[in-house]
């Protein structure tokens, strides 16, 4: 909720105040045992330094330096956002909504497009990454694989290992030889960017894909095993997670890390989101299911939390593994445009929480199991930390309807609501900076504090009353700077109520009584409390209510300095360290005053983000392709198909010859087959046995005649987890040709992508592209000639081209000549076997303060049967498929969209002839808009 009108003109007030870290850390009330760590202040946000760290661990927590750390991390996949500017944009707005780490895989087949070479230049720049995240003071998860599953082509291991001898994720020397040179390379640049050392915030080291190995495989254990050595022979000296628990360190193996990840990945078809898309998915997997998951984890005393997708971006090109299409949103609190989804407030609430509260790091059970309330609608699982004595209690509401119920045991005197299927954390017992809170029927968001004052904040569903009371033997006084709460005193209790969410922001200041140092109360409902953010400055942290997002905080002198982006009409208050005189927002002077909750107070507001126009697209030229399909088509110079072995796991047809495109090089996109034979006479058919990923399909010709095409089905809820699919397509040899002579029969596959793999069973390997051939009526002597995308050019790497002709020939290419192009109009209703293309350009003016994240959507018929390739200033950054879906909007990034330039958008159509091919309508989408956001550096397009 913006900033109201009555807010700020309601809070006139006195004195600046000055904060720093703190929470409840009173002293020991329980029994500790021997060298076991007592509750205190986290470590301060981690940077690169230069400083020696030590990194460790016990039964309950992390310890960095000695102190209790519960780690907030968010899955991050750069690789999957290929405009490296926008990477600082994602970390800022994890670190401004609570995360304290970020889990960051490196995909193996991104950076290694041959044996040997590891590439880490350009959009695969890891150094950039890494630095970027010291510098937002995030910690890192570095999870190198080599396999990582991650919904990728193979699982993340390089298409070239497809065509390789060795037993993948086992401990067979050839593949062993591959994937510890691959662990060699990261490890030569994670090193420099160990927290250890000083050198940058990698905090943790995952190996694998996070699973533990089947004690029943002793290669596998053994490879695992040879992993973790290489990671210390390379002299990685964090804490290692390998499937089993940490290894390294000190102590046992047995901090927590909470197993289950955030969102989910949708398939072809969308058979478990019901066609809908990554839209079904936010819906089961929205705050109330957010809260449940990680509040349970909580009370499990997990303190390293993988909260799951953080951001999950898009899987351009031919990145995807089989099960999932181009949009990986995830359902991910970040969307694929950058935005915060819904879900985001849960995550944010709790992750200030655990960053702000010390007591949470070490939690001991508070009684038996899980308990039930006075009406027996509501479990209530109790936690204590034996240091401070702050106890908190996980009440979750399993009914449909919202349930307002005693709790007995907890020392909170007045019943608590929790609504209807959702989850709460309330407490007793804790120290808020000076003071004691004795009870809270609100979720606690964060304390902060210093000498002079302390902030408190309190969230909950909209409508909700909170009721707390603070322990005081001496009666405080207590002012309000908004009209919704109220108070009183008796028996040595300030009792305050609030509703939450009436109005914004309710503000009390508790000041006087027990101790000088003031006490401001803050009451937040969900959509509130996505306006408040904290930073953390030399001179002590901020509390900041207001705009959409807080970036950066600097405090020169008595300016305090802050930047960020702004969505509606707000306004800015602060309650930060003190001397704070003047206040800048995005360079600007801000007008401020002293409100009535000791805050600084912006005079007026900040206007809205102005609404964005973006152009229609109009202007296309279109032209047709696949000559190879042509009888008399030169393809002397195309690899010849005459192998008879393979260490794929599919068997080579007897007699031969090897088909599979990987044997030949080609990993990626399309692949084209050209096969010359003698004499068609009595030969009434021809059988073509292809393997493909989810939804690939083959398409033939006969001397130049479309024989058909075949697809594989989409997935159901049976299938959805197939890797490999194969099918023999049967075509009749139209009687035309049945004659003597030379014939050329072509042969277009789109094999899509390789299996992921579990170890040893070398799933990555399953053939792609052709299998076999055979001519009913008798046996044909075939020259076959086998062509797909080029080398891997040094900008996009290997996953932006397959070997369409018009791929090969550049047409996706923003300085192509397509003036000879046939200018046509949209909608398009050709049907014809093959592939068109379809060009146009439009200009972007943004103004430079303006963060405008752009998709392309495409609609038509469903009942057309066609797929488009898109290409953006020739990054290749989709597949849409018409009649299948789910997606029709796809992300449009940053850098490689020139949103203050020209743009040349290119459409790869592939159609089967059966039906009209479109496209139909396409427009531009906003899928979200700010004034402020980060520069942006265009990237370079292919062939630079």
């Amino acid at each position: 909720m913006e900033l109201s009108r009555r807010t700020f003109t309601a809070l006139a007030g006195t004195a600046a105040l000055g904060l720093a870290l703190a929470g409840s850390g009173g002293a020991a009330t329980g029994p500790q045992g021997p060298g076991v760590v007592p509750t205190g202040p986290p470590p301060p946000p981690p940077e690169a330094d230069g400083r020696r760290h030590r990194v460790t661990y016990d039964r309950h927590s992390l310890l960095v330096d000695g102190r209790r750390l519960v780690l907030w991390s968010a899955e991050v996949h750069p690789f999957r956002l290929p405009s490296p500017s926008l990477w600082r944009d994602v970390l800022q707005k994890l670190r401004a909504h609570g995360f304290t780490a970020v889990d960051v895989p490196v995909p193996w087949n991104v950076h290694s497009p041959a044996p040997g070479v590891h590439d880490f230049t350009g959009v695969r720049d890891l150094n950039r990454f890494l630095t970027a995240a010291a510098e937002e003071r995030l910690y890192v998860v570095l999870r190198p694989g080599p396999y990582l599953g991650a919904d990728l082509d193979a699982g993340g291991l390089p298409g070239w290992l497809t065509a390789a001898p060795g037993s993948a994720r086992t401990d067979d020397p050839e593949y062993l030889r591959h994937a510890e040179a691959w662990l060699a390379a990261v490890d030569a640049i994670a090193v420099r960017h160990l927290y250890t050392a000083g050198g940058g915030t990698v905090l943790l080291y995952r190996l694998e894909d996070g699973r533990p190995v089947p004690a029943g495989n002793p290669a596998a254990r053994a490879h695992r095993a040879r992993l973790r050595a290489k990671v210390r022979a390379d002299r990685i000296d964090v804490p290692v997670l390998d499937g089993e628990g940490f290894t390294g360190g000190d102590g046992p193996p047995t901090a927590g890390l909470t197993a289950v990840a955030g969102g989910a990945a949708d398939a072809w078809g969308g058979p478990l989101s019901g066609g809908e898309g990554y839209a079904r998915v936010r819906e089961s997997h929205d705050a109330t299911h957010e809260r449940r998951r990680h509040l349970t984890a909580l009370a499990d005393r997990v303190t390293v939390h993988h909260t799951g997708m953080g951001f999950g971006g898009t899987s351009w090109g031919w990145l995807p593994g089989p099960g999932v299409y181009t949009s990986y949103d995830y359902g991910a609190v970040l969307d694929e445009g950058r935005q915060p989804a819904p879900n985001m407030a849960a995550v944010q609430q709790l992750g200030h929480l655990v960053r702000t509260v010390p007591d949470l790091a070490r939690l001991e059970p508070d009684g038996e199991g899980t308990e039930r309330a006075a009406d027996g609608r509501l479990t209530v699982r109790r936690l204590a930390n034996p240091d401070t004595g702050a106890r908190f209690f996980v009440v979750r509401n399993d009914t449909g309807e919202e349930v307002r119920a005693l709790l007995p045991g907890t020392g909170i005197e007045v019943p608590v609501t929790v609504a209807a299927g959702d989850t709460k954390l309330v407490a007793s017992d804790l120290r808020l900076g000076h003071r004691k809170l004795a009870y809270t029927t609100a979720q606690p968001m964060l304390c902060v504090s210093t000498g002079r004052q302390d902030v408190a904040v309190f969230v909950g569903r909209h409508g909700e009353t909170a009721q707390l009371a603070l322990d005081c033997e001496k009666q405080p006084g207590a002012d309000r700077a908004d009209t919704e709460p109220a108070w009183a005193y008796a028996q040595g209790r300030l009792n305050v109520v609030s509703p939450l969410g009436v109005g914004g922001l309710s503000r009390v200041l508790v000041k006087d009584g027990d101790s000088e140092t003031p006490l401001v109360l803050l009451f937040a409902d969900d959509e509130t409390a996505l306006r408040l953010w904290t930073y953390e400055t030399p001179a002590g942290p901020l509390v900041v209510y207001g705009p959409s997002m807080l970036r950066s905080a600097e405090l020169r002198h008595s300016t305090l300095h802050l930047t960020g982006d702004v969505t509606v009409e707000t306004g800015v208050e602060v309650w930060g360290p003190r001397g704070i005189a003047e206040v800048t927002w995005n360079g600007r002077p801000v007008p401020t005053y002293l409100g009535r909750a000791r805050s600084r107070v912006m005079e007026g507001l900040m206007p809205a983000v102005r609404a964005v126009a973006l152009p229609a697209l109009d202007g296309w030229r279109c032209r047709t392709e696949n000559p190879e399909s042509d009888p008399d088509f030169d393809d002397s110079a195309w690899t010849v198909a005459d192998r008879t072995t393979s260490h794929s796991t599919t068997p080579v047809p007897e007699g031969g010859p090897v088909l599979f495109a990987d044997d030949y090089g080609f990993h990626h996109g399309d692949v084209w087959y050209r096969g010359r034979l003698e004499d068609l006479g009595g030969i009434p058919s021809v059988a073509l046995s292809y393997s493909t990923g989810t939804q690939g399909l083959l398409m033939a010709w006969l001397d130049g005649r479309p024989l058909g095409t075949h697809r594989m089905p989409a997935p159901d809820e049976d299938t959805v987890s197939r890797g490999t699919w194969t099918a023999t397509a049967r075509f009749d040899v139209p009687q035309a040709v049945r004659t003597p002579g030379e014939h050329v029969l072509s042969v277009l596959v789109r094999p899509m992508q390789h299996a992921g793999t579990e170890p040893g069973e070398d799933a990555h390997k399953a053939a792609r592209g052709l299998v076999a051939v055979e001519f009913a009526g008798g046996d044909r002597s075939v020259e076959w000639r086998v062509r797909g995308g080029t080398d891997p050019e040094r900008v996009t790497g290997p996953f932006n081209n397959g070997g369409l002709y018009g791929e090969r020939r550049g047409w996706h290419l923003p300085d192509h000549d397509d003036r000879r192009w046939r200018p046509v109009e949209f909608p398009r209703a050709e049907s014809r076997q093959g592939v068109t293309w379809y060009r146009t350009r439009f200009r972007l003016g943004f103004e430079p303060e303006l963060d405008a994240s752009v998709g392309l959507t495409l609609e038509d018929d469903p009942e057309r049967a066609y797929r488009v390739q898109i290409f953006l200033n020739g990054w290749n950054l989709g597949q849409y498929v018409n009649d299948v879906g789910p997606q029709h909007t796809f992300a449009l990034p940053n850098g490689i969209l020139r949103t203050r330039g020209a743009n040349t958008l290119a459409l790869a159509v592939l159609s089967d002839g059966t039906t009209p091919a479109g496209p139909g309508k396409v427009t531009l989408t906003l899928l979200g808009a700010a004034r402020g956001g980060i520069p942006v550096e265009p990237v370079d397009p292919p062939g630079r």
